[in-house]
């Protein structure tokens, strides 16, 4: 598709439509206004269609239900509502010159709770916002997430077309769309942009943020011109309750607990949601979660496979075994407020955080030489032929994230004319201070005889161990002596962003429809930066062995006592510290290598025409973004020791730190063009072609820089930003009630992908390097790929089976690009983007008649590849991943329900592979078990 030519006519379109509508002229015409609301009078209902018939005029409503149109001339019309799961509403208006016209709409039976609750509530509310959208959109809605065992925003949107979900320890983080990196989502709530609390990227784990607080989540996945620009994979909206939102007051508790088949104990969770009218042009809405899961993960991990006499083997085996408590508070607080018949203000905030307390124990097997003797499946290795060094160590970490986030605005209309205005605030950050991570027991057996060790890779994802030669010493913890401990004195990263937003419109009626001329811009302020301190101990002034701190194993994989107690060190640590000898080099390099700082400021503008009628609307225009970067970061030189030729020390060993700063700005033009078109009722047609960019990572901007023995590993402040070409095509059909069946495709052509590279003959800051490793921008990308998606009630078939239900959608990706074997570019080779899986479905069946609804989901993506390597052998790829999950509620009463939730019933475990010497490699191996809920909600 040559889009800039569809850009261009775009463009003439919209300044052909606006020169003859500027001309045109409506005589005594009045503002049209409106609402829909559910036939209980709960709840709005967003989305709706709203058609004047003799006009060909059609608008959705917002989400307080409101709608207008102005400029209509004196006279009487059909208003027709249609809403998913409902029946047609027609309603007769007449407009008089000099006084306003309204119009209400109530969907529904009567005395139904069908449109509020409930599997039904969810699937009429995504589809008819889905409907409503200008471009390629999915949507969750509020009752949605709630009928998921879902324990976080990444988990509740794994169940939509397109979108994977890559997890931590069992539990979903972040969130990829179409198969592209999670890196290249924009994530927001309340239309305040997220920052990222982490310092290493830019993405944000979802995973902070509770879905109890949620009243819709949008992934909006084609751009229009009044959309933050910086996204390739989608925009992911996420939305907290209004007052408005709601036409009763709503309080409503749940109380929950659950159970992890890995670990012995409850975890409680409960959380609190509200709104209220203070009055008729008031209103106040919130909510309160908190939930502290206590899970355990065992895991086991290998690095370094290579091949000797025909032996296949790894040079480095770890068993893990993990306790996680994880404490997750989310608060949400809204005012609305309605300022006549012309304004409505808003004052939101939201408030997430996320502690984390891991303990990890590992039993580590490291052999400097290849295997002694081996066999198809195993490997055998022996003191005799080289040193095998055993460690047992452990990991006392606590980390705590936090996200928050301000934003106050407004919307004006008078006539013709709309104002839209906001200003906001985000901050997130990540602090760890006092961790432990890691205190190290080594036992090296190095002389004949002393240890024998054979591993068995008969089974793909398991590596089992049988110690052959040496037992009573590898068993013996007064054999592990302290080798070292390294204490995180301070992790801070911080992420800031500052946001000011204004946007005008002007409607102009016409025949057959209505032009919209709207402009708006933007500026953004961005700060992120990350500053650590890490001491690094590696003696002891005295006898500390693993004795000294024994604890007892709860791993199910192996045998890995003995080992560490959880909460054995810190004590000693702290009452010792003295008596801990501080390696000064290894801590002032493990201190300035981090630090960094990067200011991003975007400034935006745009201008836009918009065309609607019955049966097409047409969205075109021009987005200009504006970027400046100021970074800072260190570069840190390790001077190795030197002597003369008698032996003397002329030079110490030391550690250099130099800072250094770029500036620099560029400018991006981005035009788009979006097109839906409904020929006959029910079927609609889209299409849309744009361009939009991602910023690098804003950590690999920085430039900061490693350098020993000739060799370095530094950001690059020059990267280019992903520029992509993006197309979709689709068609929806919505059949009956709550019902649809959509198809589309998406194409995108990515310029300048960043991919990590190692260079040979590197010249850095004017000094040539033997090697250096950094990120760098490579060759195109393409993505294209098709996604389907099915949903029915089946309310028509014979009682009981009318309370029957099916989702299903599935996507297929094929994303590629071009990286370089070893860092050499005359040898390309072509490989899967990270994070991309070809094939991913989800599947749905439920039951909702009377108080009982039940619930199976299952959920699956293909493999994926989730690093790249120097050559094709080392790339790591993740293995495919089915979930299934069940749940069930009963309604005891009007207001209480019961509800139970089985998550993970199949057991389903976490691989990740390389493919060496002809068959996967084990890299890691995860197991979790099932988690089972039980709670009950109610409302008042």
């Amino acid at each position: 598709m040559k889009f800039h030519s569809v850009a261009r006519r775009g463009g003439l379109l919209a300044a052909t439509l606006l020169s003859t509508t500027m001309l045109a002229g409506v005589a005594h015409a009045e503002t049209l206004r409106g609402g829909v609301v559910d036939a209980s009078g709960t709840r709005a209902l967003q989305g709706t269609e709203i058609t004047i018939v003799e006009l060909g005029r059609t608008t959705e409503a917002a989400a307080d239900g409101s709608f207008r149109f102005p400029d209509v001339p004196a006279g009487s019309y059909t208003v027709i509502a249609r809403y998913a799961g409902a029946d047609e509403a027609a309603e007769k208006v007449t407009v008089v010159e000099g006084t306003p016209a309204t119009v209400s709409f109530s969907m529904g039976a009567a005395g139904s709770d069908i449109l509020v609750i409930g599997q039904q509530a969810n699937l009429s509310s995504s589809l008819s916002r889905q409907r409503a959208a200008d471009g390629v959109e999915s949507v969750l809605t509020r009752d949605g997430i709630g009928q998921f065992p879902d324990q976080n925003v990444a988990e509740s949107l794994r169940r939509l077309p397109g979108v994977n979900i890559l997890n931590d320890q069992g539990e979903g983080r972040f969130v990829s769309v179409r198969g592209l990196d999670p890196e290249l989502n924009a994530a927001s709530v309340n239309g305040v942009r997220l920052p990222a609390p982490e310092s290493d990227v830019r993405s944000v784990a979802l995973d902070v943020i509770s879905s109890d607080l949620i009243e819709s989540i949008e992934v909006k996945k084609s751009l229009t011109p009044d959309m933050d620009a910086d996204t390739i994979g989608a925009s992911i909206e996420i939305n907290t309750t209004s007052a408005f939102d709601r036409k009763k007051n709503l309080f409503k508790v749940s109380a929950e607990g659950s159970y992890n088949d890995l670990i012995n104990e409850f975890s409680p969770k409960g959380s609190v949601d509200f709104s209220a009218k203070l009055g008729e042009n008031v209103g106040v809405a919130g909510g309160l979660s908190y939930y502290r899961r206590k899970f355990a993960t065992d895991n086991m991990e290998m690095d370094g496979w290579g091949e000797d006499d025909g032996i296949v083997y790894a040079d480095t085996v770890e068993y893990r075994d993990y306790d996680v408590t994880r404490e997750r508070i989310s608060a949400s607080l809204g005012f609305d407020f309605r300022v006549g018949d012309t304004t409505k203000l808003y004052a939101r905030g939201l408030y997430s955080q996320f502690d984390d307390q891991e303990y990890r124990r590992r039993l580590i097997f490291e052999m400097d030489e290849a295997p002694s003797s081996g066999t198809a499946s195993s490997a055998t290795f022996r003191s005799d032929d080289g040193e095998i060094s055993v460690q047992r160590d452990l990991k006392d970490r606590f980390e705590s994230q936090k996200i928050r986030s301000l934003s106050a605005g407004g919307e004006t209309e008078t006539g013709p004319w709309k104002i839209t205005y906001s200003a906001s605030y985000a901050k997130s950050t990540e602090n760890e201070r006092g961790s432990i991570d890691p205190v190290v027991f080594e036992q090296k057996f190095e002389d004949p005889g002393q240890l024998g060790v054979v591993f068995d890779y008969g089974k793909a994802n398991y590596t089992g161990y049988a110690i052959t030669t040496g037992q009573a010493d590898f068993l013996n913890p007064g054999k592990y002596e302290f080798d070292k401990v390294e204490r995180t004195t301070r992790s801070a990263s911080q992420d800031r962003e500052w946001a000011l937003r204004a946007d005008v419109s002007r409607a102009f009626a016409v025949e057959g429809g209505e032009f919209t001329v709207q402009a708006g811009a933007k500026a953004r302020w961005r700060k992120k930066s990350y500053d650590g301190q890490f001491d690094i101990y590696d003696g002891y002034d005295g006898d500390l062995t693993l004795a000294d701190v024994l604890g007892k194993q709860d791993y199910g994989l192996a045998l890995i006592d003995p080992v560490p107690a959880k909460a054995s060190f810190r004590p000693i640590f702290r009452d010792n510290l003295g008596d801990f000898e501080l390696d000064p080099i290894d801590t002032a390099t493990a201190s300035a290598e981090s630090d960094y700082r990067v200011d991003e400021d975007v400034t935006a503008a745009y201008l836009l025409g918009r065309w609607d009628s019955a049966t097409l609307r047409v969205v075109g225009g021009l987005r200009m973004e504006r970027t400046r970067n100021s970074i800072t970061g260190n570069i840190v030189t390790i001077v190795p020791e030197e002597e003369d030729d008698e032996g003397n020390v002329t030079q110490e060993e030391a550690v250099l730190v130099s800072p250094q700063s770029f500036k620099r700005s560029y400018t991006d033009w981005l035009p788009s063009l979006t097109v839906r078109y409904e020929p006959v009722r029910n079927l609609v047609l889209r299409a849309a072609g744009y361009k939009n960019l991602v910023r690098p990572k804003l950590s690999r901007l920085a430039p900061r820089a490693v350098i020993e023995d000739n060799e370095g590993e530094f950001g690059n402040p020059d990267l280019k930003p992903y520029r992509a070409w993006n197309a979709d095509l689709s068609i929806e059909y919505y059949f009956g009630k709550n019902s649809a069946i959509s198809a589309g495709f998406f194409y995108k052509d990515i310029k300048d992908y960043i991919v990590d590279q190692t260079i040979q003959d590197v010249v850095y800051n004017g000094i040539t390097l033997d090697e250096g490793t950094t990120s760098i921008n490579g060759e195109s990308a393409k993505i294209k790929g098709f996604e389907f998606s099915y949903s029915q009630a089946f309310g028509f078939l014979p009682s009981p089976f009318d309370g029957l239900l099916a989702q299903f959608n599935y996507t297929y990706t094929d994303a590629k690009g071009t990286v370089f074997t070893d860092g050499d570019i005359t040898d390309p080779r072509r490989v899967s983007l990270p994070a991309s899986s070809k094939h991913t479905f989800n599947a749905v069946l439920g039951y909702e008649k009377g108080p009982l609804s039940l619930r199976i989901a299952g959920t699956y993506r293909d493999k994926y590849l989730d690093e790249v390597g120097g050559k094709a052998n080392e790339d790591r790829y993740v293995a495919s991943h089915f979930q299934l999950d069940l749940s069930a509620k009963y309604r005891i009463t009007d207001n209480v329900r019961l509800f139970a939730e089985w998550v993970n019933v199949t057991d389903e475990p976490y691989f990740a592979y390389q493919n060496f010497g002809g068959s996967r490699r084990l890299l890691q191996y995860e197991e979790y078990s099932w988690t089972a809920k039980f709670g009950v909600t109610a409302n008042f």
